[in-house]
């Protein structure tokens, strides 16, 4: 894979521009996640985490999220040097159910505090999610959980073969 830096065009961002360690921001486009037909998650209070060589991850206020869909996965976690903690969440909605579709993290760093309890969802865990009004590609790998959208350019990491970037 070639780790070489993709020029942004007028309206984009290099995914080599963003800082590490990462930055957290709000966002002003609404976010939107449907699985199964059903809009389970829907929100214009999202927070973004941008970090080099990454697609951004937006963070969901669990208010904006639908009620009931989803249940803490039993004993799953990993830790975020920058951010702490992470709990995952299972997706349940009729018959269909999704094993750690999103993370959140309870008790966050205190640069990412304002994203205490927000759930970041795998866009590819999902049937759709958009920002805006443009549906995010995922962002290969899922260790990640990185939103691609038309603004974003790489190259990114999280494929195989970019693991030592």
């Amino acid at each position: 894979m070639n780790k070489k830096r993709i020029p942004p065009k007028p309206g984009q961002e290099s995914v080599w521009d963003y800082p590490r360690p990462p930055k957290l921001e709000p966002v002003s486009a609404h976010i939107t996640i449907k699985h199964q037909g059903e809009v389970i998650a829907s929100t214009n209070r999202a927070y973004r985490v941008l970090e080099t060589s990454h697609p951004p991850v937006y963070y969901l206020p669990p208010e904006d999220i639908k009620e009931g869909v989803l249940k803490q996965s039993p004993k799953f976690q990993t830790h975020c040097e920058f951010k702490g903690k992470a709990r995952y969440w299972d997706l349940k909605i009729g018959e269909s159910s999704v094993q750690q579709v999103a993370w959140s993290y309870p008790d966050p760093r205190p640069p990412f505090a304002p994203i205490k309890g927000y759930l970041a969802f795998y866009p590819s865990k999902v049937d759709e999610c958009y920002v805006g009004d443009e549906r995010v590609q995922a962002q290969e790998g899922d260790f990640y959980g990185g939103w691609i959208t038309s603004k974003i350019v790489g190259p990114f990491k999280g494929g195989p073969g970019t693991w030592g970037w």
